[in-house]
């Protein structure tokens, strides 16, 4: 084993995601990151599997790294963003998606995550009217949001069901 590129690292790294062994995935990905510290895929795996695994805080560390090579990154903001709403930090999370939007203006992942980040900070009108906006963009959101625990709260709010129905 000591011979694989990393190229073959990499796809055996993602093909034991594929088969539902995290653990070992990450085994691979570390390989990866112990060869080439600035393996930006390897760095992105890495962060959602500790994401999957609840790990937000070494998720965020990750996901900074894979942003220090590539800060235009798109998916290492949206899922740094992610990680940070896990652990209740809606502005850091915000600030994520709103980079994420910078980059890709109306992306639905970016903009539904913030609505939902809104909302946990009490800010119902704001995140219900991003969610509005979202829904418009890709339909699917409608559902999605009518079961998000995040909208959970939401379930009796007039606007929110309006949106949702």
């Amino acid at each position: 084993m000591e011979d694989k590129s990393l190229d073959e690292l990499y796809k055996l790294g993602q093909q034991c995601l594929n088969l539902g062994n995290p653990k070992e995935a990450m085994s691979y990905f570390d390989r990866i990151l112990s060869i080439d510290s600035c393996h930006s895929q390897a760095l992105l795996k890495k962060g959602n599997i500790l994401g999957k695994l609840g790990r937000y805080r070494d998720a965020v560390l990750i996901y900074d790294k894979a942003l220090a090579i590539e800060p235009d990154n798109v998916l290492a903001l949206l899922n740094k963003g992610l990680s940070l709403h896990y652990l209740a930090q809606y502005n850091d999370a915000i600030n994520c998606y709103d980079k994420a939007l910078q980059v890709k203006p109306n992306n639905a992942v970016a903009l539904y995550n913030k609505a939902a980040s809104l909302v946990k900070q009490n800010k119902i009108n704001e995140g219900l009217k991003l969610l509005g906006q979202v829904i418009q963009l890709d339909y699917s959101y409608k559902a999605k949001a009518k079961f998000d625990i995040d909208f959970y709260e939401l379930k009796t709010n007039t606007l929110f069901q309006r949106i949702i129905l």
